[in-house]
């Protein structure tokens, strides 16, 4: 199953032509089976996406909203994926989503596993959707180059949904879904934008060990499809 690569010439023909592939699939999914899920990643690319799904005409009343990993951070704080959701996505029509997020009081993400576990079993699976972004260092969702539990969170066999991870060189530690669960969807898309993240996606689908870029544990699988959007 190879990866396809869609090229934009701007970020705002990207935005709408994948805010329309995403509506159309939880479409599908609520017509399919009553519901449809959507998993989402923070930082700023995805920012101009959320606030163009939270128009689309859909039955968003019938969509649960998740995130792929999270900071453990309090929601109020800039930093909080759910904070960012919530601010840019969860709004105008989506607002009827019912959303359902990592973070809980456990004084640490290691501590909050069981609970985000248990949250996150109130999300029926296959994912209709999920996205992804990518960083400079070839990292996506928590799963950051050569961190001490990159091996558990991804090993294949893992009934674990969630897993607290501490980057090396990223701060605060995070929560994150999982490689099986990640790959527990109907549909993967990995968000970039700009010349570096192009540069950065030349090098991940170059052949080298996927621990220095586990952004690779998504391009070299071949379980889900997996659709590039970039734009300059």
């Amino acid at each position: 199953m190879s990866t396809i690569i869609k090229e934009f010439p701007d970020r705002k023909s990207l935005v709408e032509a994948l805010a329309g592939q995403v509506g159309e699939l939880l479409g599908k999914g609520i017509v399919d089976n009553g519901r449809a899920s959507l998993a989402l990643s923070g930082g700023s690319t995805p920012v101009p996406l959320f606030e163009r799904l939270s128009r689309l005409d859909i039955p968003w009343q019938d969509v649960v909203v998740t995130l792929v990993d999270e900071r453990w951070v309090a929601v109020t704080e800039a930093d909080s994926n759910e904070r960012l959701v919530r601010s840019h996505l969860l709004q105008n029509r989506a607002a009827a989503a019912t959303f359902i997020g990592m973070k809980n009081r456990a004084a640490s993400a290691s501590e909050g596993e069981r609970e985000c576990e248990e949250q996150l079993q109130n999300i029926s699976r296959p994912f209709d959707v999920l996205i992804l972004g990518m960083g400079g260092d070839g990292h996506t969702a928590s799963l950051f180059p050569w961190a001490e539990k990159l091996g558990a969170a991804t090993a294949m066999d893992s009934d674990r949904s969630c897993m607290g991870l501490a980057s090396l060189t990223a701060p605060h530690e995070r929560m994150s879904l999982t490689l099986p669960v990640i790959l527990d969807s109907r549909q993967l898309y990995l968000h970039i934008v700009g010349q570096d993240k192009k540069d950065v996606l030349d090098q991940a689908m170059r052949n080298g060990p996927v621990e220095e870029m586990p952004i690779r544990f998504i391009l070299k699988q071949q379980s889900t499809p997996l659709t590039v959007y970039w734009a300059p």
